[in-house]
């Protein structure tokens, strides 16, 4: 891992956390072989296409002690294993149908070490527990992944953030939110915090709880 050169793009991250990503990354990896957590093609490129778009939201992002946060359709951890290691203060509950994965997401939170770090095997319209923040990694179309989770988010301003959903995504993304009636703010324009072109076009978006409140979801 380029850490000295990481450091510089996110100088929010503590220095005693970059060897638990670096050992996150080991992890990874070691799975990758048993389970396709991340695509075969893009595994040796852990660091530059899936860990630093990650980590891309700590320029914008601090939280309070005990935030909630909601990681939906986790995949193989991501974002939310980067996230648990970047904000120790906060909890994090990571969510994925396929009961692999999750598995593998609690084996690894726990070779780290990460007490504030749950895995489950549910959906998101299931849980009771309302969030500070829902979190996505291009899970599904901005419409349907905001149907899920509406009920999922509490409103409040008490971090660097409303409450609310940060999505990862490229592409457009007022022509999806626009049948909504609402709006999103880029808070992470992927391409120049990044310093790379194979990220243009990619953004980390911010949704307020607020807003959601107020939107009537159709069925998907």
């Amino acid at each position: 891992m380029k850490s000295a050169y990481y450091q510089q793009l996110f100088p929010n991250i503590s220095d005693d956390v970059w060897p638990i990503l670096e050992r996150w990354a080991e992890l990874l990896r070691e799975w990758n072989t048993k389970i396709n957590l991340i695509s075969r093609k893009d595994i040796d490129a852990l660091e530059e296409r899936h860990l630093i778009h990650c980590l891309a939201i700590t320029n914008a992002l601090t939280l309070r002690k005990d935030a909630r946060i909601l990681d939906v359709g986790t995949g193989g951890g991501l974002p939310g294993l980067p996230m648990a290691i970047c904000y120790p203060q906060a909890k994090f509950t990571l969510i994925d149908s396929i009961a692999k994965k999750v598995g593998v997401v609690q084996s690894i939170a726990d070779d780290l070490g990460l007490e504030n770090v749950e895995a489950k095997q549910v959906r998101a319209e299931t849980l009771k527990l309302k969030y500070d923040f829902v979190t996505g990694r291009a899970v599904k179309n901005l419409p349907e992944f905001l149907s899920w989770i509406s009920n999922n988010l509490q409103t409040g301003n008490q971090h660097s953030l409303a409450n609310g959903v940060i999505y990862w995504k490229g592409g457009s993304i007022e022509a999806e939110l626009k049948p909504l009636g609402i709006q999103s703010k880029i808070c992470v324009d992927l391409e120049s915090a990044l310093s790379d072109a194979y990220y243009k076009d990619k953004y980390i978006l911010h949704i307020q709880a607020e807003m959601l409140k107020k939107v009537r979801f159709n069925k998907f």
